[in-house]
């Protein structure tokens, strides 16, 4: 009897110390849960907001500045939460500390992208909405984000670059210039006229309403090839009209030459066959 007595009155100590440790920390724990879920609330807002009002100014700017400001608030919130439980702020700052060192050592090289991210923010290279040629790709800049930079290709694909090797490697920016010299090579017979395969593409150059007056054109004979002279034909046009100019005049140069009895002539070679006895 006195053993089932000792053991109930154990219990009841169990029972009151589990009490009060839940009349203690229950109340914490729940401000806690309330504090971090209204906190991942209102970063989650704050960031939206940002990202919006940056948008509208920098696009180039938001998504990076946005994805790093919302870790940095919820490491905050996560040390804040643990602070209104009990945990020491101190120790807790202190494996935080150990934890990230720990983690930067295995991610050496996303910390190499985070630092490329921060150089091209820095020093501007492109912007969002810029068409760059860069690691083997060409296309228009649609995210710099903290660690990678988003491009989308012309023939619809989604190109996901680390920073780290843009902010390292030789990029072109296709159009940072509002506009470009389109370069073209025709080939003539040697027997054509070189001064009125000239003035065809002269005509073809005024014609066009994309054609830009200044700078003035550039229309000479390039080189003497094999089996052609190869006419140089350079014109100023709209960053945008590249491409369509370049095209439309390779079909309009071969219709003129045709028209005008201009030989776009091909490589061919003579073959002699000797009988031998």
């Amino acid at each position: 009897m006195e053993d089932l007595f000792n053991g109930n009155e154990q219990a009841a100590q169990w029972l009151d110390q589990a009490i009060a440790l839940i009349m203690v920390y229950a109340p914490k724990v729940v401000l806690a849960v309330v504090t971090l879920i209204v906190g991942l609330w209102l970063i989650n807002r704050f960031v939206s907001v940002l990202d919006k009002k940056l948008g509208q100014k920098d696009p180039t700017l938001n998504k990076f500045l946005c994805g790093l400001i919302s870790a940095v608030f919820k490491v905050m919130l996560l040390i804040s939460v643990a602070s209104m439980i009990g945990i020491a702020t101190t120790s807790f700052i202190a494996v935080i500390g150990a934890a990230g060192l720990a983690i930067g050592l295995a991610l050496q090289g996303s910390l190499a992208n985070f630092a490329g991210g921060v150089l091209i923010l820095i020093f501007k290279p492109f912007k969002v909405g810029d068409t760059i040629e860069a690691e083997g790709f060409l296309g228009a800049v649609a995210e710099i984000q903290i660690l990678y930079t988003v491009v989308n290709t012309f023939d619809n694909r989604r190109i996901v670059i680390p920073n780290g090797s843009l902010s390292n490697a030789t990029l072109v920016n296709v159009s940072i210039y509002d506009k470009r010299r389109c370069d073209m090579t025709f080939g003539i017979h040697y027997d054509d006229d070189i001064d009125k395969a000239k003035q065809i593409l002269q005509r073809l150059f005024d014609e066009d309403e994309r054609s830009l007056k200044d700078p003035a054109p550039r229309i000479c004979v390039g080189a003497l090839g094999d089996s052609s002279v190869d006419l140089m034909f350079r014109a100023w046009v709209a960053t945008d009209d590249l491409w369509p100019y370049y095209w439309d005049m390779q079909e309009k140069v071969k219709k003129a030459f045709d028209a005008e009895g201009i030989t776009i002539p091909f490589p061919q070679r003579d073959v002699h066959m000797y009988k031998t006895e």
